[in-house]
């Protein structure tokens, strides 16, 4: 007696652990039935779609249990091991929605950083213009900096003509006052102090 209980836990452990995954076909209700030959009347409805969890195998008919918990029996033929065709359709759908605002997402940065690129080439060709600008401007600079160079190089050793002729100026005005002092001077000793002229 204890050999056939202890051979019945192993069968039970056994198809416990070899537990598969199966689904209730596309369109269609399946009973849930406490009988193993599913003769009683379901006590539960499986829609299409229902996901169970495969408890034990027969040729027939399949023991299983719902996410919600509940067991019982329903007829093999109708579980497949793939997700039915209506929900990885829904699935798909899904994705390709998903798929298309990415799409709609890449196209509008696409967009946007066609704006900017333009944008940008606008402002390349500002500077261009700008940078040619300056680089007249610094060879008209350059040239007339060559130009001073020259000038100061070739009238380095010379005086300027208003400096000459200031200090001939100053020269003649030093002379002349000098000149008068000095016969003012002579006159004055010569005469006795008088100034006789």
């Amino acid at each position: 007696m204890a050999g056939r209980i202890s051979i019945a836990l192993l069968c039970l452990v056994s198809a416990c652990a070899a537990a598969e995954t199966a689904y209730v076909t596309d369109m269609l209700q399946l009973g849930l039935h406490r009988a193993s030959d599913t003769s009683d009347r379901p006590f539960e409805n499986l829609q299409s779609g229902t996901r169970l969890e495969v408890l034990e195998r027969k040729p027939q008919y399949a023991r299983v249990r719902t996410d919600a918990g509940a067991e019982g029996w329903v007829k093999a033929a109708y579980i497949v091991s793939e997700t039915p065709a209506r929900y990885r359709l829904a699935e798909l759908e899904a994705t390709v929605e998903a798929l298309g605002a990415e799409l709609a997402d890449a196209r509008a940065t696409e967009k946007r950083a066609s704006h900017e690129a333009e944008e940008l080439r606008g402002r390349e060709d500002e500077y261009a213009a700008s940078l040619a600008a300056l680089r007249e401007t610094v060879g008209r600079l350059e040239r007339q900096n060559a130009e001073y160079a020259n000038h100061v190089e070739r009238y380095r050793v010379s005086l300027p003509l208003p400096w000459v002729l200031a200090a001939l100026g100053l020269t003649f005005v030093g002379g002349g006052v000098t000149g008068w002092w000095a016969l003012d001077s002579f006159l004055r000793r010569r005469y006795g102090g008088y100034r006789i002229y």
